[in-house]
């Protein structure tokens, strides 16, 4: 920490996310220096007592803890390794905390880099947009030394919602994870709300019906809390069977009609699978599991555990399980 013991924040990339989360540390009260390719971009942080930096190495020599959001991984291999970069001037015990998305392996070759020299990386990757920028609610990924995590966890709190999720590369591991589920359940969507709407559905009427049904009222991760992450699927849900002849319905439907439906017909194959296996009576998730018997994994989460994250982070009020959760 600086001599004084108040936190010295160096903020790298001062664009639509970057710029918005540097004055979030500013409002928080912490010492801010920033830098950016554009140094009028730090105007409105200068005017409000920010420092200025000239390049990420002059940053890095003054910085307890540097935060860096930026375009792509060339932008963060020369912010963080380049000649005139991060790495250069670095202190003993900082840390640097990388918020793009970049690729695992480039985070764990910084990471490497900056243990050498006695300075820790994490990777530290955001999702939010611009709104929970600017409102101090991002949610952030972080994968690296957990100690340091908990160190400069004050820091983070001033940006956003920071969660440690492993070693380095786990925060973009999770930022991949959340993105790519996000436009596989899009398309997915597409595709069957058009099979609807193909089929006579009015659009607004069938997007508020849908959003009253069970799946409709939840966050989009909470199912897998069901049964899917407890491994338990003794009951209490429709069968197997129930959901295979649900599918064959709607993906027939689908062919009637000419509506291509690549999505569902993957998801029917998994349930098809379930039937030949003699799953017909039981809980209709337990085809969720195929995918992990085909790598080699099992999942499997104490339920404690799972009350624990409801209890810190509530279900929607909607949600038809554990909506009323306190």
């Amino acid at each position: 920490m600086s001599g004084s013991g108040r936190i010295t924040v160096g903020s790298i990339g001062l664009g639509a996310m970057g710029g918005r989360m540097a004055a979030n540390l500013q409002k928080a009260g912490f010492a801010l220096i920033v830098n950016d390719i554009n140094r009028s971009a730090a105007e409105p942080l200068l005017a409000k007592g920010a420092e200025w930096a000239d390049s990420p190495a002059a940053l890095a020599a003054r910085s307890d803890v540097i935060f860096s959001c930026l375009p792509g991984p060339d932008q963060v291999r020369s912010v963080a390794l380049g000649s005139n970069g991060v790495i250069t001037s670095i202190r003993n015990g900082a840390a640097f905390f990388e918020m793009s998305t970049i690729s695992v392996d480039l985070a764990r070759e910084v990471s490497e880099e900056f243990a050498a020299k006695g300075a820790s990386m994490l990777d530290a990757p955001i999702s939010g947009g611009v709104a929970a920028a600017s409102s101090g609610t991002l949610a952030i990924w972080v994968g690296g030394e957990k100690s340091v995590f908990e160190e400069f966890l004050p820091v983070l709190t001033a940006i956003g919602r920071p969660i440690h999720v492993g070693p380095v590369g786990t925060g973009l591991v999770t930022k991949l994870v959340h993105n790519c589920a996000s436009q596989t359940m899009q398309m997915a969507l597409a595709e069957i709300f058009a099979m609807g709407v193909k089929s006579g559905a009015e659009p607004l009427a069938l997007w508020e019906a849908l959003r009253m049904g069970g799946a409709g009222g939840r966050r989009t991760f909470d199912c897998l809390a069901d049964e899917y992450l407890t491994a338990a699927f003794e009951g209490g849900n429709a069968p197997v069977r129930l959901s295979y002849k649900d599918m064959v319905l709607a993906t027939d439907l689908a062919r009637k009609l000419k509506v291509p439906m690549r999505f569902a017909d993957l998801a029917l194959a998994d349930i098809t699978e379930g039937m030949n296996r003699n799953w017909a009576d039981l809980d209709q998730r337990l085809p969720m599991t195929l995918a992990q018997e085909r790598i080699g994994i099992k999942v499997k989460v104490p339920v404690e555990g799972i009350d624990a994250v409801f209890r810190r982070d509530p279900a929607a009020p909607t949600d038809p399980k554990h909506g009323k959760r306190s």
